[in-house]
């Protein structure tokens, strides 16, 4: 913006519209006191100054504005009709202006003049902007090498602090820091500690250097003392700063020799532990297989008198004791007490034989169910029981093992009836999601869960760990027959299966028996 001071108005029209006609803009004032006004609340280029005007003449202006911090670039052109000998034109230029001029004044002219101090005006703004900025640069780029000088001091007091070997490197590979540790390892600061020549550090360093990455290793350092290699744990990572260049690297060697050495001790102690392992697996599988065999023969030695006790007792009842009915009453009671050795023995038996490897395959519950309850059909027709089996599922299985967990719940399910009231058995399946008794129902769960329920006497559930103990039983032999391990060989299997079982019940209220099985076996072989 140009500012035209004159005290008369027939004077500042002229100008201002040949600057105008020129591309600028023109503020004007009439008097010396009124331009101070103006320069204090606004910026000029080029103050046209008229030399003679009254209570303060353009030298005392010009004087004045000398003293703003904001005109400091503005540039002052006197003009004058009166006062044109040298003496006046010399006090111009004392007085702060670039130009002198007289009227009347060549428009063009000062039009050019007006032209080339607008421009240099410009120009010095723009330069002022530039090292304004510069300053700026500068004052934050010094800041920050503060900031960053005081982070590496701070960095290196913690590497010096730590109880391991600590090193920073540049960018390019030359150490930078090393705490008081290096030296053991190393001659001096600049030279890296010596490393086994079997690991091959060099390479794979330069490496990671090279690649920006992080870098952790084993290697084996040199004692520069003693000569001894001992193992360290290399972690190498890279300081990025806000452009994500790399700006040092941060490198520690913990020393692992004495972890190194217990965990070689370890492998060999492990190692013989195996050894030791297999010769007992070895001398047990053996013995598993002498204590079948003595199962087998202690069983069939125990069952062969029983049978001859049995039948001797049958042919002393019909031939000698058809008329002393007190002595077949003791009879028979030894001929029951036989046959419940006998259950006894074939029970433990079958508990024996489930430790023996064997391969499951797809079994249809639906038809094994429908084989097993034809062994069951005159114990089923005597008491009128009621069977409800719903559709059941084709799972991984051991079929001869699973017939075994149903025939002992069924069987169960016969004996321990309410007095007076046939019993009512059902069964049905579900798909699960989760190996678990309260698993959430799912479509195409990999589980399956199959409960057992009846009407019968039930139990107290404070019981349900006790009813899965071999020979365990919460009634009297007298009440209810049964030797006590049928649960037991039913939990057996399903442990053979990888299964869960279990038991919800009241007494009087009948009891349902839980079995949680695997659809399809993920490992084939024999489980234990």
């Amino acid at each position: 913006m140009i500012l035209i001071v004159d005290d008369r108005p027939e004077n500042i029209l002229p100008l201002k519209k040949i600057l105008e006609l020129h591309g600028f803009l023109v503020d004007t004032a009439e008097s010396g006191e009124e331009a101070l006004r103006k320069i204090l609340k606004a910026a000029y280029s080029v103050i046209i100054l008229d030399v003679q005007m009254p209570e303060m003449d353009g030298f005392e202006v010009a004087n004045a504005i000398s003293g703003f911090s904001k005109a400091r670039d503005t540039s002052i052109i006197f003009l004058s009709a009166v006062n044109t000998e040298k003496k006046f034109i010399t006090k111009g230029y004392t007085a702060g202006g670039i130009d002198y001029l007289t009227k009347p004044v060549d428009p063009d002219i000062l039009a050019l003049k007006v032209k080339t101090l607008h421009k240099l005006y410009e120009q010095q703004q723009e330069l002022r902007m530039v090292q304004d900025s510069l300053r700026r640069e500068i004052d934050i780029r010094k800041q920050a090498q503060e900031q960053l000088a005081g982070q590496l001091r701070e960095l290196q007091a913690i590497l010096a602090s730590l109880p391991e070997i600590a090193f920073t490197v540049t960018p390019d590979g030359r150490i930078e820091y090393v705490n008081e540790h290096w030296y053991r390892y190393a001659v001096d600061a600049a030279t890296f500690p010596v490393t086994h020549p079997d690991d091959n550090l060099r390479m794979a360093l330069a490496k990671a250097l090279t690649g920006g990455t992080g870098f952790v290793r084993e290697v084996r350092l040199r004692d520069h003392h003693s000569g001894e290699y001992r193992h360290h744990l290399l972690r190498l990572m890279p300081i990025r700063q806000h452009t994500q260049q790399v700006s040092r690297w941060i490198g520690t060697f913990t020393d692992i020799h004495p972890q190194k050495q217990a965990a070689e001790l370890l492998e060999q102690e492990v190692a013989l532990r195996t050894r030791e392992l297999l010769l007992n697996n070895a001398e047990l599988e053996r013995t598993n297989h002498e204590l079948q065999q003595f199962t087998w023969v202690v069983s069939h030695d125990l069952k062969e008198p029983l049978r001859k006790i049995q039948l001797l007792n049958d042919h002393i009842r019909e031939k000698y004791l058809k008329e002393n009915n007190e002595a077949v009453s003791y009879l028979e009671r030894v001929i029951r007490s036989s046959a419940r050795m006998a259950r006894l023995i074939d029970d433990l038996l079958a508990y024996t034989h489930l430790s023996a490897p064997e391969v499951f395959r797809p079994t249809d519950l639906n038809a094994l169910l429908a084989e097993l309850l034809l062994d069951f059909d005159e114990p089923i027709r005597r008491s009128g029981a009621e069977i409800i089996i719903g559709k059941l599922p084709v799972i991984d299985t051991i079929p001869v093992r699973i017939r075994q967990v149903f025939q002992n719940l069924i069987s169960n399910a016969l004996k321990f009836v309410q007095p007076g009231q046939p019993p009512v058995i059902r069964i049905h399946a579900e798909r699960i999601a989760t190996k678990a008794i309260d698993g959430e129902l799912a479509a195409t769960g990999p589980f399956c869960r199959i409960v057992v329920q009846d009407n019968g006497i039930g139990f107290d559930e404070k019981f349900l760990d006790r009813i899965f103990v071999i020979f365990q039983r919460l009634h009297s032999q007298t009440s209810y027959e049964g030797t006590g391990i049928g649960l037991a060989i039913a939990k057996k299997n399903m442990a053979k299966h990888q299964g869960l079982i279990s038991a919800q019940s009241r007494p009087g209220e009948g009891a349902s028996f839980i079995l949680i099985l695997p659809v399809r076996q993920t490992d084939p072989a024999q489980h234990p």
